[in-house]
This record gives structure tokens, C-alpha cells and sequence, in this order.
């Protein structure tokens, strides 16, 4: 267990009733994230990612499914992308070289 999470093992905060006493942005470890895993899904549904570690190493980010969809939800399609770009009408270049192919000895 975390240090900063076993020594607030069993404290109470001043969060509404039922809240956690682990503070609320503390990492989690691999062992408390999978003993504690509805508190890890609850708080990333309700506060936010969660980290989790791994050795000490940010290794994963436990989100919400609503804020999961809303960071990989399509923003348009990828003409209107190129549509949009700044470099349209900006006369590039685009034009492919029509050399042949070089012959390579198998």
C-alpha cells in the first residue's frame, strides 16, 4: 500500500458521508487499485482519471465511460478535416514523380 494511502487508512475527511478517507488524487497501486476496484471505478465515474502505479511508475488511467466518449468521439470526417486545413489554396506542390521503377537484382 501507498505510503500516503496507509497512513490515511481509517482517517475521516471532511467529504460528504460515505466519501472516501484516501485522498481523492492520490495515486492508486496495482494491489489497492485491484483490492479496492468498485471505489477505483466509482471515483473515475465521479472525480475524475485515476492513476494507477506500478513501482512507483504512472502505469494506467482508470476513466469514466462518459468522459471516455467524449475524448474519442469523431469530430468530422477527414474531408471536412482537409477542408478546413490552413494549408488549402496555399498553391503546395503535390505533383507525383512518374520515374519507373529501378530494377533490383533477387
Amino acid at each position: 500500500m501507498s505510503n500516503e494511502r496507509h497512513a490515511n487508512r481509517g482517517k475521516k475527511t471532511v467529504a460528504a458521508a460515505g466519501a472516501s478517507p484516501i485522498h481523492p488524487h492520490a495515486p492508486w497501486t496495482v494491489a489497492d487499485a485491484k483490492a479496492h476496484l468498485s471505489r477505483v471505478l466509482e471515483k473515475a465515474r465521479t472525480e475524475g482519471p485515476q492513476i494507477i502505479t506500478r513501482n512507483g511508475k504512472q502505469t494506467a488511467v482508470v476513466v469514466g465511460i462518459e468522459e471516455w466518449e467524449r475524448k474519442t468521439k469523431r469530430k468530422g470526417t477527414l474531408a471536412d478535416f482537409l477542408l478546413a486545413s490552413p494549408l488549402r489554396g496555399s498553391d503546395i506542390d503535390l505533383e507525383r514523380l512518374t520515374d519507373e521503377p529501378r530494377d533490383i537484382a533477387l
